[in-house]
């Protein structure tokens, strides 16, 4: 079975799952009091090149909307692309953590914003009739699979420091985009104007893992309770430290999300050459948005590939998504079976 719908589909590392079997021999101080979770923020430190609190969580909605609720206020207002995450596939999460605020969604080609949107947008500041400017949050990688630079990334935390407003990054597939800039963790972080990163491991080879990575400790304050309420303080925290441990060291991170990305550009490659396809948004990651002739979709999926029809069904669009252990036969075959409906 060929499987492209997410990267989450796929199972765990074998890196990911030996670290576990290791964390599992013996007993260990629960709630986040184990070795492994101690040595957390000394290990991101290192890895982001400054000082950062650390908290894991067990799923990217909880980093998101955890983290969120630590910048902003029930009356405050957060800005975010349309298509964003906590915006479309939250369930409102981001409102019920934070008591209420308002969550504002920006137009922008390609999954992002920019700055002159953001700035146009960002009204109301001190009228009480209104909810108040209080955060940015960006997805990197975006929905449509496309990456801030670290330049796009410090314009628009010069919009939002100029009103006094918070950035928060949602990065689920923040390795991918890593990767695909080239840069080192912290220019596209810290250096760039992120204040908090939602750090996602699950979809590049966790079992079940993310962070919340707070490069201004003094933001963490709350954070230990707002946890322990959501649901998130895991009384059996090594599993969670360890896999991010494992995940981060020798860069099998990086290797994963190279491998991922290297298959999506595959893909979308052949994809580009058969006749009738359109790829809708730039291939930067490992997500690939395009659209098909209806008969050669409806084909596909006779021949029991898997994916995402994406938009309303006239537009004949699917999502592709590839993974840290995507063979390169399953693109191959993907591609023989679309070039056989095309022709």
């Amino acid at each position: 079975m060929v499987n492209f719908c997410s990267d989450n589909a796929t199972g765990a590392a074998p890196e990911i799952l030996r670290a576990l079997e290791s964390a599992n021999a013996g007993a260990a101080m629960p709630y986040g009091n184990d070795d492994l979770t101690r040595d957390l923020p000394a290990k991101f430190s290192v890895l982001f090149e400054t000082e950062a609190a650390v908290f894991p969580v067990a799923t990217g909605t909880a980093a998101n909307v955890l983290a969120l609720s630590s910048l902003v206020p029930p009356y405050g207002v957060i800005y975010c692309h349309e298509s964003a995450h906590i915006n479309v596939d939250e369930c409102g999460g981001t409102e019920f953590y934070t008591g209420g605020a308002k969550l504002h969604s920006l137009p922008g080609a390609h999954g992002k914003f920019t700055p002159a949107t953001l700035k146009a947008a960002i009204t109301g500041a001190g009228n009480a009739h209104h909810a108040q400017p209080a955060a940015v949050s960006l997805t990197q990688t975006s929905e449509s699979g496309t990456v801030y630079s670290p330049g796009e990334i410090a314009a628009i935390a010069e919009v939002a420091r100029g009103h006094g407003l918070k950035l928060h990054m949602d990065g689920a597939r923040f390795a991918n985009a890593l990767v695909s800039l080239g840069c080192r963790p912290a220019e596209t972080t810290w250096k760039a104007g992120i204040d908090v990163l939602s750090f996602g491991a699950t979809k590049n080879g966790a079992l079940g893992a993310e962070a919340v990575v707070f490069f201004k400790p003094s933001l963490a304050e709350s954070f230990k309770y707002r946890r322990m309420r959501g649901g998130h303080l895991v009384s059996k925290m090594r599993f969670l430290s360890a896999q991010l441990h494992a995940y981060i060291d020798d860069d099998l991170w990086l290797r994963n999300a190279r491998h991922a990305n290297a298959m999506a550009a595959r893909l979308a490659a052949g994809l580009a050459a058969l006749g009738g396809v359109s790829i809708r948004h730039p291939v930067q990651a490992n997500e690939i948005f395009a659209q098909l002739p209806a008969a050669t979709i409806q084909g596909l999926l006779d021949r029991g590939f898997l994916f995402y029809r994406w938009g309303p069904e006239s537009a004949c669009e699917l999502r592709l998504v590839t993974a840290f252990n995507t063979p390169p036969a399953d693109v191959e075959t993907f591609l023989g079976a679309a070039r056989d409906l095309a022709e």
